[in-house]
């Protein structure tokens, strides 16, 4: 495996690990309150500009995905989507470009 791919896949862990973190002790004082994750999104402007440009960005990558999947019939490529929505850009990108990279047979 080349070291590029080694990043992209070094990236993509972290990009999991690393919010999941702040996820989880949000949910541990919170709960599993899902409504008020989404409203926490939108406690100011910073907050709210912020996850504007990663939805924005999460749909363009999923576009990219889509779109080069069907052209280079790389289904497994198709697992950064639901990375993308359910952890997300931070992971989905870096993966996507893990499976991407690698070579096809």
């Amino acid at each position: 495996m080349s070291a590029l791919r080694l990043a992209y896949l070094a990236l993509a862990v972290w990009g999991a690990v690393q919010p999941m973190r702040f996820y989880l002790a949000w949910f541990a004082d919170h709960g599993v309150d899902l409504p008020g994750l989404v409203t926490a999104w939108h406690a100011n402007a910073a907050t709210t500009g912020l996850m504007w440009d990663l939805t924005i960005a999460a749909l363009a990558l999923t576009l990219w995905v889509l779109a080069e999947t069907l052209v280079r019939r790389n289904w497994i490529a198709l697992v950064a989507i639901p990375a993308t929505f359910l952890i997300g850009l931070s992971c989905g990108l870096p993966l996507y470009l893990f499976l991407r990279t690698r070579p096809v047979t």
